[in-house]
């Protein structure tokens, strides 16, 4: 193989680890942990989904900001403050959970799961 090869092999190596693997930071929580959470004033829910889908089924707890959003509309949220996000599988929650961490948001989790293993 030629270099060019290896930096492109090393490239989708990179690629591939940094779009699922968990973001350094972002702690995933149980649904039931969730649910523990939902009392504390101090905590910030975030649902991520799309305005359809927070309208069909979700928790009032949560403000709905759409995943493409977040980026400029995180200004709105605490950084000092924990951030639980939620999705609907747990997928999208975890880049918004990423895209928070790199945004400068200290203690952020995210709901394995998301509302599909809500009950």
């Amino acid at each position: 193989m030629d270099i060019i090869q290896w930096l492109i092999i090393i490239l989708l190596v990179v690629f591939v680890m940094r779009r699922f693997l968990p973001t350094k930071g972002v702690t995933n929580i149980s649904v039931q942990e969730t649910k523990d959470k939902l009392k504390d004033k101090q905590v910030q829910f975030i649902d991520v989904r799309t305005p359809g889908e927070y309208k069909a089924n979700h928790q009032p707890q949560f403000k709905n900001i759409p995943l493409g959003d977040l980026p400029r509309k995180a200004d709105q949220l605490d950084k000092n403050k924990e951030v639980v996000v939620i999705c609907q599988s747990g997928m999208r929650s975890a880049r918004a959970a990423s895209i928070l961490k790199k945004q400068g948001f200290e203690k952020v989790y995210n709901v394995t799961g998301g509302m599909g293993a809500w009950r």
